[in-house]
């Protein structure tokens, strides 16, 4: 078990042996999920932002006026 310490204005480090065991470096995100009194923190894996963009551009061949005409019933 690995123990860290809560700084006056609320920070804390991550332990050396789990951000080697888990591959964090400096700017990565970490998610906080409270459950019943207890706290898991997750290494969150960043957004491919150019990835997502393509993926924006791909559909919007989908978004014309007669696709919004025919799916707008469903």
């Amino acid at each position: 078990m690995e123990v860290a310490t809560l700084t006056a204005k609320g920070q804390v480090t991550v332990p050396k042996a789990v951000r080697e065991a888990l591959g964090l470096r400096q700017g990565d995100q970490l998610s906080w999920e409270m459950e019943d009194g207890s706290v898991r923190v997750r290494a969150i894996a960043p957004l491919d932002l150019a990835y997502l963009r393509s993926l924006d551009a791909s559909l919007q061949e989908w978004s014309s006026p007669a696709d919004e005409e025919a799916f707008a019933g469903l």
